[in-house]
């Protein structure tokens, strides 16, 4: 699940290997399709030439042939072939002999141009020129019934295979005279051999996977070294709105993640001091409080006039309430409380147990749901709030659970009259009450949902579309103890 977690798509970890992997591609493509491009210029080019200059020995090769009577023409081949042959296969034909070509490709096209135009222009008296590459196998010499593979290995086999790799064999035919054809056959040189596009080669293809996989493991490890400090950061972030007495971060990553650190922790010092001087402003209050309010009540009671005296002490009674429910206030959204595992369908249970004991006024439909884990005071105090007040305001309640990948939600619905529209807001503020009985100060709900922001979750009211007034609890399932 941790290695998991690191590879969501909107986890930073994650963005940074498939940004890094998109830059290589990019990167890798357009150096490779330029480098491609250029090697493919220069290899046309560079067969070309070579091509031409082997047309200009051909060339000069039927010049010589020309130049010597007919009937020595055959006893010169014969001597270079007790020789040990020459760079070139020749003979003289009879008739133009069946070459089996082999599949085109853009080099094979630019050598023979090159051969077809060279000897065209240095042979202008030859009837016919055919220029074609044949496979070593299929190729024909002397006549179309013998093979390469037929003639004596003194003959054509040193000058025209090369073992292991067999590469394609030039043949050039040139019509002399009527029935008088002029065979050559030749292997280009070197690097022009196979005469094939493998610019790029397994090999290499290979290197570049290794290389990316290499850069992208190096930047994972990096960044998963500088993104630990950062989520135990985040994750300290998140424990401190429910907790806040948590221990120092460590100081440790990037220059950045240090200063971030070092301001949280100090922030978090500054929060503690503010929490502890609340506290003990509101217990300074309260204990200063109750004398002058005691000592009024008695100076009260010492006043001859029953009405006065009735509306100072209605005056104090207000205060009074005042002063306790600003109390009550604090002690309520006050969350020191550790984590523990909940059961919420049994706490729920406990809570509707209250109200069902004479007869049944909240009706609980259950969930699957494994146990979470949050503060159990805060949690049970919160569904007590809101279903005493559904069952105060709406005779009735309905208490139901449902879970989303996101979220727990608990709805209670009541049957009562519901709330205005745009009250619905106002009904969190601090002694804001819609009822005229003198139960109650008008913090229920705004302590409710201060617990929840307390512990990452919300409270959202709305007037059912089927009558009545619909609180939904919103509690994240995935905090940690």
């Amino acid at each position: 699940m941790r290695w998991y977690r690191q590879f969501k798509p909107n986890s930073l970890v994650a963005r940074t290997l498939l940004l890094t992997l998109l830059a290589v591609i990019l990167s890798q493509g357009l150096l490779t399709a330029i480098w491609v491009q250029k090697t493919k210029q220069d290899e046309l080019s560079g067969i070309r030439d070579t091509s031409a200059s082997m047309a200009n020995m051909f060339a000069s090769t039927v010049n010589f042939f020309e130049s010597l009577p007919a009937t020595y023409r055959h006893i010169v081949l014969d001597q270079i072939r007790n020789m040990g042959g020459t760079r070139f296969f020749v003979s003289f034909n009879q008739e133009e002999l069946i070459v089996e070509p082999i599949q085109d490709t853009p080099l094979k096209l630019a050598s023979l141009g090159a051969i077809q135009k060279v000897l065209s222009e240095k042979l202008p008296k030859v009837l016919t020129v055919k220029v074609e590459f044949s496979r070593p196998e299929n190729l024909r010499l002397l006549k179309n019934d013998i093979y390469l593979h037929d003639l004596p290995k003194s003959w054509a086999h040193h000058t025209l295979t090369l073992q292991p790799i067999d590469p394609p064999i030039l043949v050039v035919q040139l019509e002399l005279n009527k029935d008088e054809w002029l065979y050559i056959a030749a292997l280009l040189p070197s690097p022009y051999i196979h005469l094939e596009d493998n610019l790029l080669s397994k090999d290499q293809v290979a290197f570049l996977l290794l290389s990316t996989t290499l850069l992208l493991l190096l930047t994972f490890i990096l960044i998963r070294a500088q993104v630990k400090p950062l989520r135990r950061l985040a994750k300290a972030a998140n424990e401190m709105s429910m907790d806040i007495d948590q221990p120092a971060l460590v100081e440790q990553g990037a220059s950045e993640l240090i200063t971030a650190t070092r301001a949280f922790n100090r922030m978090q010092r500054r929060i503690r001091k503010y929490v502890a001087d609340r506290e003990h402003l509101f217990s300074s209050i309260s204990h200063d409080l109750k004398t002058p309010i005691t000592r009024l009540r008695l100076r009260a009671e010492l006043l001859d006039d029953d009405a006065r005296r009735d509306k100072f002490n209605q005056d104090l009674d207000e205060l009074e309430i005042m002063v306790k429910g600003a109390l009550q206030c604090v002690r309520d959204t006050d969350l020191h409380e550790n984590n523990a595992y909940i059961d919420l369908n049994e706490m729920i249970r406990n809570v509707v147990e209250s109200h069902n004991q004479v007869h049944t006024v909240v009706d609980f439909r259950a969930a699957r749901l494994e146990p979470i884990v949050a503060k159990p005071l805060a949690m049970k105090r919160v569904l007590t709030n809101l279903t005493d007040n559904a069952v105060k305001y709406g005779q009735r309640a309905f208490i139901s659970i449902d879970e989303t990948p996101s979220w727990i939600i608990i709805s209670i619905l009541d049957r009562g009259p519901g709330i205005p529209e745009d009250k619905l807001e106002e009904v969190f503020e601090p002694y804001f009450r819609l009822s005229q009985d003198k139960e109650g100060h008008g913090l229920g709900l705004g302590i409710c949902r201060s617990i929840l922001h307390g512990l990452g979750g919300d409270l959202i009211i709305r007037n059912s579309e089927l009558g009545g007034l619909e609180a939904k609890v919103f509690i994240p399932p995935s905090l940690e103890a």
